[in-house]
């Protein structure tokens, strides 16, 4: 095992890791943040920052605001999470990612400081990207929010603005189950007289209430993308869900030209530069992602039930002969209405192939096809049509082979359920 692999390992193992275990891996309070902000000299003072939280979009929509900044010759800094394939994407400088020395290096030279915190993964995760970030010289860093946004550790920048992308059920054991709760949440980002956009209320309107009275608490300038008029725009990213998000982006967008450090660099030209080429400036991938044609394949992290039924509705809209779904999920989801959301495929041929990803927190195939089956029952007692194809598989890649070899050239094969699913499937690609 090499150095960066051994280092990794200890991360993982020496950290609690929300990824791995879940509920275990969340810590309430910004006290350890704060200790190892202080530790590091404070460094995300150092250059300017935007803040995004949400329950979907951030991912999208962080990293478009970063392909812009960098289109417009600004050294950009961008945070996100989780990682699909390799840690190191979680960190990235104009596109590229941390080197793997320098994940060695900070847990080689820091252990000893923050061992008797009992940090968890996140937080020292935070803690070195914000490091490198000043290393690095960047000039601005778009910062995602890990989980919720008052508690989260990333929550210690005074940003030039913060982004709220929409609120709908994720995580609501930490967040709270119902979505002025949630919103709560997420507007703890939400700083004194700093401008905030938030992208959907979706009509909700005690969640639009809120948001408006934490900014008027904080004078923080507060605008709704979804209740202002934008042209459309082209974007590289073609879910349909992402015009929401490029609603939200054209929005903070707005806002920045009201500051005199960006005002200048966002011209139309570097702003439709960096939309078409987000993948490429960023490094995103798994939104509505084309990674073959003939039979076509396509993957979406969307993983709750918002995300999934974004991806429905598109998969409807499709043309193929028959849609093979590779699709697995993990088990703090909501599995029971995922799978009554993919029934409603079942209006044309469709073959299922649920799986499971690799990590610790998977639901298991069987679990989730048996759900399917007993509802699939239920509703053809209603509507009688054929019964879809149902198999499992306890590997990604084993689905994906499966459907694959099933299928004909006028095909469509999702993969999709979780953004461990699609870190197994780009493994089994690689």
């Amino acid at each position: 095992m090499n150095a960066y692999q051994s280092t990794l390992d200890y991360l993982y193992h020496a950290a609690p890791l929300f990824q791995n275990i879940g509920a275990g891996a969340y810590k309430e309070g910004l006290s350890t943040t704060r200790a190892l902000d202080e530790h590091f000299g404070h460094p995300h003072t150092r250059y300017r920052t935007l803040h995004v939280a949400g329950t979907n979009g951030k991912g999208s929509v962080s990293s478009t605001l970063a392909a812009i900044l960098q289109s417009a010759g600004l050294r950009v800094g961008l945070y996100t999470s989780p990682h699909l394939t390799d840690f190191r994407e979680r960190i990235r400088v104009n596109g590229e990612m941390i080197p793997e020395q320098r994940v060695v290096d900070f847990v080689e030279q820091e252990r000893a400081f923050f061992e008797p915190l009992y940090p968890s993964f996140f937080e020292l995760t935070t803690a070195l990207a914000f490091l490198y970030f000043a290393e690095q010289q960047v000039d601005v860093a778009v910062v995602e929010v890990g989980l919720g946004g008052r508690l989260d550790c990333t929550n210690i920048i005074r940003p030039d603005l913060a982004v709220i992308t929409n609120i709908s059920f994720d995580h609501q054991q930490f967040l709270g189950d119902t979505l002025p709760l949630i919103a709560a949440e997420k507007a703890g980002i939400i700083k004194e007289g700093v401008p905030v956009v938030v992208g959907e209320t979706n009509g909700h309107e005690e969640v639009r209430e809120v948001f408006s009275q934490k900014a008027q608490e904080l004078r923080a300038p507060l605008r709704f993308a979804d209740e202002e008029e934008f042209p459309p725009v082209e974007s590289e990213l073609k879910g349909e869900y992402q015009q929401a998000n490029m609603q939200t982006v054209q929005c903070v967008l707005s806002e920045l030209q009201k500051q005199p450090f960006y005002a200048p660099l966002l011209t139309p030209e570097t702003v439709g530069y960096g939309l078409m080429h987000v993948m490429e400036l960023s490094g995103l991938r798994g939104r509505w992602q084309v990674l073959q044609e003939r039979p076509r394949l396509i993957c979406d992290a969307g993983h709750n039930i918002a995300g999934i039924q974004y991806v429905t509705s598109q998969l409807l809209k499709q043309q193929y002969n028959t849609l093979r779904v590779v699709f697995g999920m993990v088990d703090d989801k909501d599995y029971s209405t995922a799978v009554s959301l993919l029934l409603q495929l079942c209006q044309r041929r469709v073959a299922f192939y649920f799986t499971q990803p690799s990590c610790a927190r998977a639901l298991s195939a069987e679990v989730l096809a048996e759900a399917f089956r007993q509802q699939a029952e239920t509703s053809s007692k209603k509507q009688k049509g054929p019964h879809p194809q149902v198999q499992t598989f306890r590997a990604v890649s084993d689905a994906l082979q499966a459907a694959l070899a099933d299928s004909s050239e006028d095909d469509l094969i999702f993969v999709g359920g979780s953004c461990y699913v699609l870190a197994d499937l780009f493994a089994a690609l690689s």
